[in-house]
C-alpha cells in the first residue's frame, strides 16, 4: 500500500466562492466538504477569492484580486501557487491552467456547465461570458486526472466525463424536527429574487394562485436582493445563519425553488433531508434530486402555483411526499459523498 493510501492526506481545495463572501451554492458545498474532510483527520487548505464561512475548520488561502473578470484572474493566480506539499488538488472551478502534474492526483468537480447557462441567461455580454466559462470547463476536464459531475445531465456537454458524485448534505444538521412545522401553510424559497432562481416570479405566482385559496399562507424567502415591499403574504428573511436556515426548512410545509437552471440544486437536497416536500420547475438539478419527480413535484412555472396549492391543502399527499423526500435524501448524505471522494483521492474509487 502506498503512502497516499495509508496516511491522512494534505488536500489543496480550490473554490473561487466561499460562504463568507458569496451566496453561490458551489462555495457552500466546498466549505462543507472541506470541513468534513478535516473531521476525518485530513489537512485541507481552501484557495479562494472569498472569506471562509461560519464555522470553517480548514485552512484558508485567500488570493487577492483586482480589476474586472476576476474569475479569469483567479485562474491565473492559481497557476502561481506551489502545490508541491499537497497529495491532492481538488478543484471546484478555475483550474484550467493547471496543466502538468502539480500533485499526485488532481480531481475536478463540475457543478454545472456554462454552456447550459448560456442558453438561458439574458444579454449578449453575459452569454459570451458563460460560453467562455464553458470552454474553460472543457479544458479543465482534460487537465484534471479525474473529473466528476454532480448530476448525470451535467455531463451533456462533456460526455467523456463518466463519474457522477452528487453534492452532499450534512444530515446530522439538516434533519426533520417533529413539532417544528409552522402553524400556517408555509412555503420556503432559498435563492435570489432575480435572474435564474426566479424568486420574484415565485412571489407573483404565490400571490396570484395560492393566497386566494389559503389566505393565511406565507411565502418565506431566504433572499438578499428582494425589494423592500415584496407584496402580501411574503416575508423576506434575508441572509440566515446556518442554524437559522435549518430552522427555516423545519418549519416549512413545502419548499419551492422554480429555478430556470440548476446543475444540482443543494437547497432541494437540504429541504428533502429535513423531510420537506419539494415543488420545483423541471430543471436538470431538480429532476435528478427528486428522482424525476418520484420524490417531489415538478411543474412548469405557469402552473407551479396550482401545484403548491395542491400540496399545501392535501395532508395525506404532503405526508407521502415528505417520506419520499426523506428517503431520497439519503443518496446525498455528506458522509457517503466524502467516502467516494476519499476513494478517488487514494485512487481506489
Amino acid at each position: 500500500m502506498s503512502a497516499i493510501d495509508s496516511r491522512p492526506l494534505r488536500i489543496a481545495m480550490i473554490s473561487y466562492y466561499l460562504p463568507g463572501g458569496s451566496k453561490i451554492g458551489v462555495g457552500y458545498q466546498a466549505h462543507e466538504l472541506a470541513n468534513a474532510l478535516v473531521r476525518r483527520g485530513h489537512h485541507v487548505d481552501v484557495f479562494s477569492a472569498c472569506a471562509p464561512g461560519e464555522g470553517a475548520e480548514y485552512g484558508h488561502r485567500e488570493l487577492q484580486l483586482t480589476g474586472s473578470l476576476q474569475t479569469f484572474r483567479f485562474a491565473l493566480a492559481l497557476r502561481r501557487v506551489d502545490y508541491s506539499g499537497y497529495d491532492v488538488i481538488h478543484a471546484h472551478g478555475d483550474d484550467y491552467w493547471l496543466w502538468r502534474r502539480r500533485a499526485p492526483i488532481h480531481v475536478r468537480t463540475m457543478h454545472g456547465t456554462g454552456f447550459e447557462e448560456a442558453l438561458r441567461i439574458p444579454g449578449a455580454k453575459e452569454k459570451l461570458r458563460m460560453l467562455l466559462l464553458g470552454l474553460t470547463e472543457v479544458l479543465a476536464s482534460l487537465v484534471a486526472d479525474v473529473t466528476v459531475a454532480v448530476s448525470p445531465q451535467t455531463r451533456r456537454w462533456m460526455p467523456w466525463v463518466r463519474r457522477v458524485i452528487p453534492n452532499g448534505v450534512d444530515t446530522s444538521r439538516f434533519r426533520p424536527a417533529p413539532g417544528a412545522q409552522g402553524d400556517v401553510p408555509t412555503v420556503l424559497f432559498v435563492g435570489t429574487w432575480g435572474n435564474r432562481k426566479r424568486g420574484g416570479a415565485l412571489a407573483r405566482v404565490f400571490q396570484r394562485d395560492v393566497l386566494p385559496v389559503l389566505a393565511d399562507a406565507r411565502l418565506e424567502m431566504v433572499c438578499r436582493d428582494a425589494p423592500a415591499d415584496p407584496g402580501p403574504g411574503v416575508s423576506v428573511l434575508g441572509a440566515l445563519s446556518d442554524a437559522e436556515l435549518v430552522h427555516a426548512y423545519q418549519r416549512a410545509w413545502v419548499f419551492c425553488l422554480p429555478s430556470e437552471y440548476e446543475g444540482f440544486g443543494i437547497p432541494y437536497a437540504e429541504a428533502m433531508a429535513c423531510g420537506v416536500p419539494v415543488v420545483a420547475t423541471p430543471n436538470i438539478g431538480a429532476r435528478y434530486v427528486t428522482d424525476e419527480g418520484r420524490a417531489g413535484v415538478l411543474s412548469d412555472l405557469d402552473s407551479i402555483g396550482a401545484a403548491l396549492t395542491s400540496v399545501l391543502t392535501d395532508d395525506v399527499a404532503r405526508g407521502k411526499l415528505a417520506r419520499a423526500s426523506r428517503e431520497r435524501s439519503e443518496a446525498f448524505a455528506l458522509s457517503s459523498v466524502v467516502d467516494r471522494y476519499e476513494a478517488l483521492y487514494r485512487r481506489d474509487g
